[in-house]
């Protein structure tokens, strides 16, 4: 029985506890289970919760909300509980067992939904790069292939949704955390319209280019995922006001007479023939099957300059303040060299430079919208690349810079485009996702596509090869 829910998605699951058929002890144990079968091998939950999931699932307090009963996983970032270990990746962090003195909004928005929580996932450091590796907790690995890795900085999250060791985990997005797990693991990865999640406490009044989320196995989840969380908050400035009917809208949300642009490349990024290929032939089997009319458009958008790259490196910098670099063996020799660079432009304006490069994205993606409703193109330029490095330089046989990685997916983080990452089937036995792009606030159409791949194009409910 406990194989069998592995291949169940979160709102079946859910349906089990409220039919009677399962309890949500039940659920949680089979979940458990399969964390301490598989996760030796994987380690992606680096702070099992297994005790206090129990508890909670057998509490009478449990909400009686859409997802009772449901285990779920936390990324290690942006989702902190009161008094609970949460490390971010940092190894100083680990070693001093930080545990935060207050609990983000997003927690409690889960535990009203009756989501149960069995443990956190990895994530490197402060989620800053493309792939799961930390000095705290070392490496998470592809279940698909596990020499490979299997994106970030969302690994952790994908790799046990991925697994069935849960049928949802959250997530986080600044420049493809949800989608390029997504897109190298096989699963479902949405990044919202800017606001459509709330963050905070404690957040950031600064560009809004971090999103919240969830990587799950199937379009129902991720719109379900929205009815619950979704939502204006006041701790977060930025929050959206609420829209209730994501799940009910998948199946009334009409595609009649939209239009589409399939641009592999995103016009500028390099990207392995064979994921091209593949994402062009999905592409035009989603506008058969949904009704769309395919147009020709030139979607070249402005490249993003090293300049965003080292922003982020140079507020880390700031933040760390007396403790770098005193703190350098904590990290990752990747981190540690974006530390050594950004303090050596440490004193450079980028702020005006990073707008004017947002400026220039907003008018390229504004014009492109004002012409076609979706953009559909790769989620990653290549699959998954391998685990021993931090980023692919390598296309095909084609050296590409570091910023090839983050080509396909950073636009709509840095002008807040929502963007679903699809399956898109394989190449070289490995999974290609396909990303397609949307308006502001059109979230629930980009759902409505997702789900017309889904039935008519199913994926692996479970990496090949995982032991069920």
């Amino acid at each position: 029985m406990a194989d069998d829910l592995a291949l169940l998605d979160a709102t079946a699951q859910a349906e089990l506890v409220r039919s009677g058929e399962l309890s949500p002890v039940e659920l949680v144990d089979a979940a458990i289970n399969r964390i301490e079968k598989l996760n030796p091998e994987l380690n992606a939950v680096i702070h099992p919760r297994f005790d206090r999931a129990r508890q909670d699932a057998g509490s009478a307090a449990l909400p009686d909300g859409p997802f009772r009963g449901v285990p779920i996983l936390f990324k290690d970032l942006m989702c902190a509980v009161e008094g609970e270990p949460y490390h971010e990746g940092m190894r100083f962090l680990k070693d001093n067992d930080y545990r935060p003195n207050y609990t983000d909004n997003l927690v409690r928005r889960f535990g009203e939904a009756g989501f149960v929580c069995c443990g956190r996932t990895n994530t490197p450091e402060l989620g800053l790069v493309p792939t799961t590796e930390s000095a705290a907790h070392g490496a998470t690995p592809n279940p698909w292939d596990t020499s490979r890795s299997p994106g970030g900085s969302s690994g952790g999250s994908a790799v046990a949704v991925a697994t069935g060791m849960v049928p949802v985990a959250h997530a986080n997005d600044g420049g493809g955390s949800i989608r390029i797990p997504a897109g190298f693991c096989g699963l479902v990865g949405m990044k919202g319209t800017a606001g459509r999640i709330p963050r905070g406490p404690r957040t950031a009044i600064a560009p809004l280019t971090i999103v919240l989320g969830c990587l799950a196995r199937s379009v129902r989840d991720v719109a379900r995922w929205l009815d619950v969380c979704a939502g204006y908050d006041s701790r977060d400035p930025y929050s959206l006001p609420r829209v209730d009917g994501w799940e009910a809208g998948l199946a009334t949300t009409s595609l009649d007479g939209r239009t589409a642009a399939i641009a592999p490349d995103l016009g500028s990024a390099i990207v392995h023939p064979g994921v091209e290929e593949r994402v062009r032939e999905a592409g035009e089997a989603l506008a058969k099957d949904a009704g769309l009319r395919l147009v020709d458009v030139d979607v070249e958008l402005p490249g993003v300059g090293y300049e965003w790259a080292m922003s982020n490196m140079s507020q880390l910098r700031r933040d760390l303040g007396d403790r770098w670099p005193a703190c350098r063996d904590d990290l990752t020799l990747e981190m540690a060299f974006g530390l050594d660079l950004a303090s050596k432009v440490f004193d450079l304006d980028l702020a005006a430079t990073c707008e004017e490069q947002r400026t220039q994205a907003n008018e390229r993606m504004a014009e492109v919208f004002d012409r076609v409703d979706f953009v559909i193109c790769a989620t990653n330029p290549d699959v998954a690349f391998g685990a021993d490095t931090t980023l692919n330089l390598l296309v095909g046989d084609r050296q590409v810079g570091p910023e090839n990685n983050g080509a396909l997916t950073i636009p709509a983080n840095i002008v807040g485009n929502p963007a679903v990452s699809i399956p898109a089937g394989t190449m070289d036995g490995l999974p290609v996702g396909m990303q397609v792009i949307g308006r502001h606030h059109e979230d629930a159409l980009l759902l409505a596509l997702a789900a017309v791949v889904e039935r008519e194009r199913p994926w692996p409910l479970v990496a090949p090869g995982s032991p069920l």
